[in-house]
């Protein structure tokens, strides 16, 4: 026992450790989302995401000192993100046909997305700082984050909340989709990207290459219509 401990000694001193733990999390999703043939409750974001938790809680790590190890996944994101342009640019044809609708189902999209979520923590007798951290939960989580604390939220909960709201919908989206019965690619890649961000874009992608396009663009989008719109409607309230 006392080896085992020395030897965790040594591998948490290494930064490399808390990488390979977030990657082999992923990895563990993936498996057990193909394994389950696709069952919401196993999308591998979730299954990460508990796993990595699990682990800091049992060794008593503070975030910290795992965000230390784990950031050059953070660095990722950027490039990543602007990745997103090159299969958005295979579809660049369809896009401008489809101009106009996209446009309605994005400021439709932002504006449900705004309205439902102060609506029900405003029943819920939530306090304002709530509110308007839970308003920008549709957006990718930097730009959430930077709004919530303009417009006098907790930026902390503002990225608890986007990371509720990306999980949620990407396990909700699929079946939601097929109730409807929408089975364009570029529709529900955009419904996804627009509800779900940066978590629905990367679950859009796995289905579909057009999905994956829509999703990022409707992501992307999103993100600048929330900075801008949401301020605006806030100031407008008084």
């Amino acid at each position: 026992m006392n080896d085992l401990f020395q030897l965790w000694v040594y591998l948490a001193a290494s930064p490399l450790l808390w990488l390979l733990v977030t990657v082999l999390a992923y990895l563990t999703g993936v498996w057990l989302f193909r394994i389950s043939r696709s069952n919401p409750l196993f999308t591998p974001v979730l299954v990460g995401v508990v796993i990595v938790v699990s682990v800091l809680l049992v060794t008593g790590t503070p975030y910290p000192v795992y965000f230390e190890g784990a950031k050059f996944v953070h660095f990722l994101i950027g490039p990543a993100t602007v990745a997103l342009a090159v299969p958005l640019y295979s579809v660049f044809g369809r896009l401008k046909t489809m101009l106009r609708p996209l446009l309605i189902a994005l400021f439709a999209g932002a504006l449900t997305s705004i309205g439902s979520a102060i609506g029900i923590a405003w029943a819920l007798g939530a306090s304002r700082a709530t509110l308007m951290s839970l308003a920008p939960k549709s957006v990718t989580m930097p730009i959430a984050m930077g709004v919530a604390e303009r417009i006098g939220g907790i930026p902390s909960l503002a990225a608890v909340a986007v990371a509720v709201t990306g999980i949620s919908g990407a396990m909700m989206a699929r079946g939601l989709l097929n109730r409807l019965r929408i089975e364009d690619m570029a529709v529900r890649g955009f419904a996804a990207g627009l509800a779900a961000h940066a978590v629905g874009t990367a679950r859009a992608h796995q289905i579909h290459p057009d999905a994956g396009a829509f999703a990022a663009l409707a992501m992307g989008l999103n993100g600048i219509v929330t900075a801008l719109l949401l301020p605006l409607l806030v100031r407008l309230s008084g």
